[in-house]
């Protein structure tokens, strides 16, 4: 007989228009509870939402800072942009959190912002970035999910000549703490990105949106597993959603939606500001009522 496992609850703080110690007050709540088993944040140089020019953290710092102040909770980015620093240098930044965590990270990566959202689109240009097309974002996404896993998993340097990425004498010391490597959580819904998932990924993470979008992409990402001879029941569905503090029926009501179709990773993401106890409020009026 199959068994489903029960879902597993995160939290996620946008670190944008937020002050660095409430985003820590939340994160130290959730660690002493047990219900809240994992949490995220962004990867954005600039806010997406809000004032334009409020501030905004830089995700793999505040991490590391985070990995320090808590003790339980598995951690990452949903997700990291690949865009924004090279593969090599990203496995040695993860690997350093994971260290600093005593092996909690799971690492979130993704293709990047999407072009059409002006507001992510415009961190690129301000901070001297590069901003290719989807096509050659994706093929630079796939390369780096291989380099990245070399760098964490091989014990001699090594050579990568890819289309998109080149190294020389690469090598990774120290390692992750996790062997053989932290759990690779890609995010991302558009068709190319769902095959570099199928190929890649331990979680694939659907990034919010409507629930009958995020079944039929879980659909067509069974589809590329069966196409090169994976099992999909290997990646673990995750998905987004957002809480409503003023009406937490209608939040519960979006779980209980996810969970019935096969999203056993649920991350509950929380607006700013955060209320008091916001972290044992999203337990007791959320947790516990969908288990």
């Amino acid at each position: 007989m199959s068994h489903t496992p029960p879902p597993r609850f995160g939290i996620m703080t946008a670190p944008m228009q937020v002050d660095y110690h409430d985003i820590l007050r939340v994160w130290r709540e959730a660690d002493a509870i047990p219900e809240i088993e994992h949490a995220w944040l962004f990867d954005h140089l600039m806010p997406i939402g809000g004032d334009p020019d409020g501030p905004a953290y830089e995700g793999w710092t505040l991490l590391s800072a985070l990995a320090a102040h808590t003790r339980r909770l598995r951690l990452g980015l949903l997700v990291t942009s690949n865009r924004f620093r090279p593969p090599a240098m990203l496995a040695k930044i993860a690997t350093t959190v994971d260290i600093v965590s005593d092996g909690r990270l799971d690492f979130g990566i993704g293709v990047g912002s999407r072009p059409g959202h002006p507001l992510a689109r415009r961190e690129y240009a301000a901070h001297g970035l590069p901003f290719h097309d989807s096509a050659h974002a994706v093929g630079s996404l796939a390369e780096a999910c291989t380099v990245i896993r070399r760098l964490w998993t091989e014990e001699k340097p090594f050579d990568f000549h890819g289309a998109h990425h080149q190294l020389t004498g690469a090598f990774g010391n120290p390692k992750p703490v996790q062997r053989p490597h932290p759990p690779i959580v890609i995010g991302g819904r558009s068709s190319a990105t769902l095959r570099v998932v199928a190929e890649h990924a331990d979680v694939w993470n659907m990034p919010g949106g409507e629930i009958g979008d995020a079944v039929s992409r879980s659909a067509l990402l069974d589809r590329y597993c069966a196409e090169i001879g994976r099992d999909p029941a290997e990646i673990t569905r995750s998905i987004v959603l957002s809480v409503s503090y003023d009406q937490p029926g209608a939040t519960r009501a979006a779980i209980a939606e996810a969970i019935d179709a096969g999203f056993r990773h649920i991350i509950l993401g929380l607006a700013a500001p955060y209320p008091a106890d916001v972290a044992r409020w999203v337990t007791d009026e959320l947790i516990g009522a969908s288990a």
